[in-house]
């Protein structure tokens, strides 16, 4: 079986942008009917193991870590309104999902992909998000991205080939170059060519050398590698800080696999579609159900 994991905030960003490019003025619940739609869509063609993970509420844990760490303001109202919409709407089709609060929406799903691919009847995990972080979590060709947006897989070979180092050494990569969506800016003078050609030799922070002249003993070349090196040695603090920001937490309680088999929905199903003026989605998932 392959287990299908949806980034449920990503998928509303994009729904809802996806509608403002249709709509001068969007429906409303545009967002929450496109994520729904989606789903559905998904499971039509052919998934049967889905869950759906959510940021119920934007902080978490790691705002307490950082003060610059991303938050909800700025958010659209229209997106942030919509987020315990499209969960209890998911819920009421049947869906399988993961409402984060203290946690983040990336971590429930690197904790569902650790779940699913210890179990021996998974063939794939296909985690739908282009999010670099849950690049951390990919696994061969077995624990995959999808960029659905883009119609790409982003699978071991495809994470090396965008940041120059493999999964494990992802968040020791945006430790270093920051990571300007969740708020925190990595070490000065770092940028991605720099962090790639260090950590494709030394794999993690704590490995690196301090002495930029080991760095040259042992085949790393980088532009100002005395900056960058004295950098990293007076910043490890922030480095380690930056480190456990992008590190996703993997233990998570999500169930098992069988929580996760689409079953239909629940007998709210049609109340919900109705108040958000789409009665006809009724109609859709019980055709789809009707062939599972």
């Amino acid at each position: 079986m392959k287990v299908h994991l949806v980034d449920g905030t990503y998928e509303l960003y994009r729904q809802h942008y996806g509608q403002a490019t249709k709509h001068t003025t969007p429906p409303p619940f545009a967002a929450t009917i496109g994520v729904l739609s989606s789903t559905l869509q998904l499971i039509a063609d052919g998934a049967t193991h889905v869950g759906v993970a959510s940021d119920h509420i934007i902080e978490s844990f790691r705002n307490d870590l950082y003060g610059g760490y991303k938050t909800s303001e700025g958010m659209e109202p229209v997106i942030l309104h919509q987020i315990p919409l499209v969960e209890d709407a998911l819920r009421a089709m049947g869906v399988v999902v993961w409402a984060m609060e203290e946690f983040e929406a990336d971590d429930a799903l690197g904790s569902a992909a650790r779940v699913a691919a210890h179990d021996k009847r998974v063939q794939q995990v296909i985690m739908l998000t282009p999010d670099k972080d849950l690049g951390q979590c990919v696994e061969g060709k077995r624990v995959v991205q999808f960029d659905r947006r883009n119609n790409i897989v982003i699978d071991d070979a495809a994470v090396r080939e965008k940041f120059g180092v493999g999964p494990a050494s992802i968040a020791d990569y945006l430790a270093l170059v920051g990571d300007t969506s969740d708020g925190f800016p990595g070490l000065a003078g770092w940028g991605a060519k720099s962090a790639s050609a260090v950590l494709a030799k030394y794999g993690t922070i704590d490995n690196i050398p301090d002495n930029h002249e080991q760095w040259i003993t042992d085949g790393v070349t980088v532009r100002s590698a005395e900056k960058l090196a004295t950098t990293l040695s007076t910043s490890r603090t922030e480095a380690a800080l930056f480190k456990q920001l992008a590190t996703l937490i993997t233990t998570v309680p999500v169930g098992n696999i069988v929580d996760w088999k689409w079953a239909g929905p629940t007998e709210r199903f049609e109340e919900v579609a109705n108040r958000l003026g789409v009665p006809q989605l009724v109609e859709r998932v019980a055709k789809v159900q009707s062939r599972i």
